[in-house]
């Protein structure tokens, strides 16, 4: 017996915990200040789905005026396309026989799809996989200081575009970066001095991909990009208030949560574990921070426990069985821990929503 889903009307005390749960009017208006902003400074916006992973807020990123989707796994970008959206930027480097089959089939399917490389390996095996009757549009992922992954100089990132463009079955589609927190001007001078070796070689670099939500609002600050994806924007969460991106009147994730235990009085425990909440850090000393409790603090997850330790607050505590709202330190973990998330405007339900990318981890 499965434990009932919240109809529409229904108050958030009437959720059963743990339960994350999306503000309907914090959300859109998280959609339509980032899209007026990059429509301001004349810049495409491509959010990445990987923070809510549901079709339905897809849409409403489409429907405010988003050009695509940014998906990380190419059964992420399955469930989308099956969802009917045509603009889909994979940004990962796929490889290996089962993943460049699903590939082929998405890109017979999708009418823009496009993934990216920063290896000639990579470039290789796609180039092995696709044909001219329907090439692939590859991107050269670029480090301009993440660290992560990508083409290490302008030099190498032009030499991979050579090669994709030399290839019967690829398409260049231009250049890409994730770069760090306030890394603008890293990305100006990485993408300019790319951009002069193509043309000097004849090689059209039609899209440049900036992205990243805490520096979100730098992203006029490079002038060469053409878009900017980012995905943490849509829901915020606690590492982004700390990164200016946002106030808390922004967040519009909150993780419903029960205290099942006060084993002394200056500890609770409540019913969101490390399956409810991200165990990442992000730098904070513990794991999300309770709304009305200030000097509460997370400071240990189990599988279905968190507790909390109480010391340093003052005034009332909660009791047990008293219902808690968690800001998580980082939504994306979170969606990807549910099966569906509980939408409300002003505390009561409005819609259940299925998270179906779910898990799509290929």
């Amino acid at each position: 017996m499965s434990f009932p889903w919240p109809e529409p009307g229904v108050r958030l005390e009437g959720v059963t915990t743990p339960m994350p749960v999306i503000d309907e009017d914090r959300l859109a208006g998280n959609i339509a200040r980032a899209q007026a902003y990059l429509a301001e400074h004349g810049l495409a916006f491509r959010p990445h789905i990987k923070t809510h992973k549901i079709p339905a807020v897809a849409r409403a990123q489409i429907d405010a005026g988003a050009i695509g989707l940014n998906c990380q796994k190419t059964t992420e970008a399955e469930v989308f396309a099956d969802a009917g959206f045509e603009d889909i930027l994979i940004t990962y480097n796929i490889m290996g026989a089962d993943k460049l089959a699903h590939l082929a089939a998405l890109n017979a399917r999708v009418p823009r799809l496009a993934v990216i490389a920063d290896s000639l390996a990579t470039v290789e095996g796609y180039a092995a996989a696709f044909g001219a009757e329907r090439p692939l549009t590859v991107l050269v992922e670029c480090d301009t200081g993440g660290g992560r992954v990508g083409a290490q100089t302008p030099a190498d990132a032009a030499a991979l575009a050579r090669a994709i463009a030399a290839a019967p079955g690829l398409r260049f589609g231009g250049l890409l970066t994730y770069p760090p927190i306030g890394g603008a001007a890293r990305v100006e001078a990485f993408f300019s001095e790319a951009v002069a070796l193509l043309a000097a070689e004849g090689i059209d670099c039609p899209v440049r991909s900036n992205g990243g939500s805490p520096d979100f609002f730098s992203a006029h600050l490079v002038p060469s990009a053409t878009e900017f994806r980012a995905g943490t924007y849509v829901y915020n969460d606690r590492s982004m208030v700390r990164a200016g991106h946002c106030t808390p009147a922004d967040l519009a994730m909150h993780v419903l949560a029960t205290v099942v235990s006060r084993p002394t009085a200056t500890r609770a425990v409540i019913d969101a574990g490390s399956k409810a909440l991200t165990s990442d850090l992000l730098g904070f000393p513990d794991h999300g921070e309770i709304e009305g409790l200030p000097g509460a603090r997370i400071v240990g997850l189990s599988e279905e426990h968190g507790v909390v330790d109480l010391s340093g607050c003052e005034g009332r505590l909660p009791e047990v069985g008293e219902m808690v709202r968690i800001v998580p330190n980082h939504t994306c973990v979170v969606t990807n821990l549910f099966d569906r998330m509980v939408f409300h405007r002003g505390g009561v339900v409005t819609r259940v929503e299925e998270v179906a990318a779910r898990g799509t981890v290929w």
